[in-house]
């Protein structure tokens, strides 16, 4: 199974180095990995280029903002499986898209697990543990959600239901993960494993002006779907994620 990371970057100098290494040391060797840069005036390209193989393909040029440029991605993408990889982060070990791949050979739709945030300059420090879950479509109405990086979903599944929504900001990857778990129903399997470590303080985390943005968003993504919500959920959302602390505390 031949699995397409896609890597949205610019002026990733810093971190993109620790991607790349991170998907080169995987196990499972039937990759491709894609880079879309939009026109970095750092060394990112310099960095792609130096560090990248054969199965390095890079994409370079201005987007109208981050999910166009995954769409990008996923239209010169030639692999079964699409995977998601920001920038500055990294996958937590090299046996994550092996274990992935053998996931699907059970016939699903996508596969998923957890993901730790971690701090930007030491990375060894976890700030929270995303423990995602089994699913079951209930528990969007809780806020429930799955972490943008470790979803994988076929390209398949791209091609029949649709791309990222490039008119969202902020929250295009929860509206896509809404259509397609929620009201599309794909078939998922949840691997209760560690696979990628997120650096914190990214678009849409910081200030109080990002998360009313992000909420803002959420309700969109419910509208534009067609479904609604309760009066809870747009609420239960970001206060799902306190809890991520506390479990990393205990851990």
């Amino acid at each position: 199974m031949k699995i397409s990371v896609i890597t949205v970057c610019k002026n990733s100098a810093d971190t993109i180095g620790q991607t790349i290494t991170s998907v080169q040391s995987q196990s499972h060797k039937n990759i491709e990995h894609i880079f879309c840069d939009g026109d970095s005036t750092d060394n990112t390209v310099d960095i792609i280029r130096s560090m990248g193989g054969e199965n390095v393909t890079l994409l370079e040029g201005k987007d109208d903002g981050i999910y166009d440029a995954i769409n990008k991605g996923i239209r010169h993408a030639t692999g079964e499986v699409i995977a998601i990889l920001n920038s500055d982060d990294f996958y937590s070990h090299d046996k994550v898209l092996e274990n992935v791949a053998e996931a699907f050979d059970s016939g699903v739709d996508a596969v998923y697990g957890d993901l730790i945030y971690v701090r930007p300059r030491d990375t060894s420090k976890v700030v929270r543990y995303w423990r995602t879950g089994s699913y079951n479509p209930q528990k969007f109405l809780w806020g429930w959600t799955v972490p943008h990086p470790v979803l994988f979903i076929k390209k398949s599944i791209y091609d029949q239901h649709g791309h990222y929504d490039n008119s969202f900001k902020i929250a295009g990857d929860y509206d896509l993960i809404l259509r397609l778990l929620y009201k599309e129903k794909i078939s998922t399997h949840y691997l209760p494993e560690v696979m990628v470590n997120m650096r914190t303080g990214g678009v849409s985390n910081g200030s109080l002006s990002k998360k009313i943005k992000v909420n803002r968003e959420d309700k969109r993504a419910w509208k534009t779907n067609n479904i609604k919500p309760h009066l809870f959920t747009l609420w239960l959302k970001p206060l799902r994620k306190m809890g991520q602390y506390f479990f990393h505390k205990r851990k």
